[in-house]
């Protein structure tokens, strides 16, 4: 056991001398850092409303006439994230948006009874527009409605609420399963690497004539990658939270994601001793992991599916489905045992 750890180690510290590695690493941990941010700059392109439910944006507006009553339009402003400024005449509110003192104008008739028609100015630009106008359309329906109820209209609505369904859509199927899985995508490439170097390198023989087996030199640097890969879905469940994305069945998220990336590892480990260069196992390994990647979706549930679900708190999913994952790199690491001394000592 104690040479094991000597080994691991090993393989550890030059695992962290690795650039390319160590900026993958980054990259995972700016995405998992800033994920509430990058989530709204996704859903901005792909559904520009849900701007307003996802952002901390403020804006300005200014509000014109009215005849006074302007209290309960001021109050939905301001709990849509809209701070408000009154203005006497049309001309004031039009000097100040026009010297960028508020980022759009309402204006109201001055007497309030019957037919409201409301004038709205806003940015020309394209993109200032689009944030203006998200951010007030929910609290302009609010007023609305609101009229409509002091003008004696019943209204009734199905009682729903939340946010727009994109955000699930793009935090739960994209965001998260992408960095649970990405893990695994690094520990097989750090696989690789070190076994390659190994051969390549003609330092895999003197390992070889020492007390420890093929087999415990090629245990390490699969273990070695799997620690880094288990430390690294921790730190991005812990960072997902903290930007107050709430990862559902925590701990079987956790635990499919190293079972994933075990999995891949030892899968690694296999071409890596086979072919014994770099080059030639980075091809392979790029499509076979491609294969299984689209091979994967005719399982019930997927690697990725079973994520997001997880994830989103499907009550008919738990830890007997995470543990099915275990299957695969159990039987790979008893195969990878059984040929490592061959395939080590093969030209």
């Amino acid at each position: 056991m104690r040479r094991f750890l000597t080994l691991l180690k090993r393989e550890l510290r030059s695992i962290t001398r690795e650039k390319t590695i160590i900026f993958a690493i980054v990259v995972q941990f700016f995405i998992a850092s800033f994920s509430s941010i990058i989530l709204v700059g996704i859903m901005a392109f792909y559904d520009p409303s849900s701007i307003a439910d996802n952002s901390r944006v403020n804006i300005r507006a200014g509000i014109v006439g009215g005849g006074g009553n302007t209290e309960p339009l001021h109050s939905y402003l301001e709990e849509g994230n809209v701070r408000v400024y009154l203005y006497q005449d049309r001309s004031q509110a039009e000097y100040a948006f026009l010297a960028g003192y508020i980022d759009a104008v309402l204006i109201l008739p001055d007497t309030m009874d019957g037919v409201v028609d409301m004038k709205l100015i806003m940015p020309k630009l394209d993109a200032s527009k689009t944030v203006v106008f998200m951010m007030l359309d929910k609290p302009l329906k609010k007023y609305e409605d609101h009229l409509r109820r002091s003008a004696g209209v019943d209204i009734r609505y199905d009682g729903s609420g939340g946010k727009p369904h994109t955000t699930y859509e793009f935090l739960y199927s994209l965001i998260v399963p992408i960095l649970i899985l990405f893990p695994a995508l690094i520990s097989g490439s750090i696989v690789i690497d070190t076994v390659s170097e190994e051969f390549e390198n003609k330092t895999f023989e003197t390992l070889a004539v020492t007390p420890v087996s093929p087999g415990q030199i090629i245990v390490s640097k699969v273990a070695a990658a799997i620690l880094i890969a288990a430390v690294q879905v921790v730190m991005w469940v812990g960072l997902l939270r903290l930007n107050d994305i709430v990862i559902q069945n925590a701990l079987p998220v956790i635990m499919l994601g190293i079972f994933i990336a075990a999995a891949v590892s030892v899968l690694t480990a296999v071409i890596a001793l086979y072919f014994k260069d770099r080059e030639r196992s980075q091809f392979i390994y790029s499509i076979v992991l491609v294969a299984l990647i689209g091979g994967s979706y005719f399982l019930n549930p997927s690697p990725f599916g079973l994520i997001t679900r997880l994830a989103a708190g499907d009550p008919s999913l738990g830890i007997l489905q995470v543990f099915l994952y275990v299957i695969p790199p159990a039987a790979a690491g008893i195969f990878l045992l059984s040929i490592s001394r061959r395939l080590a000592r093969s030209k």
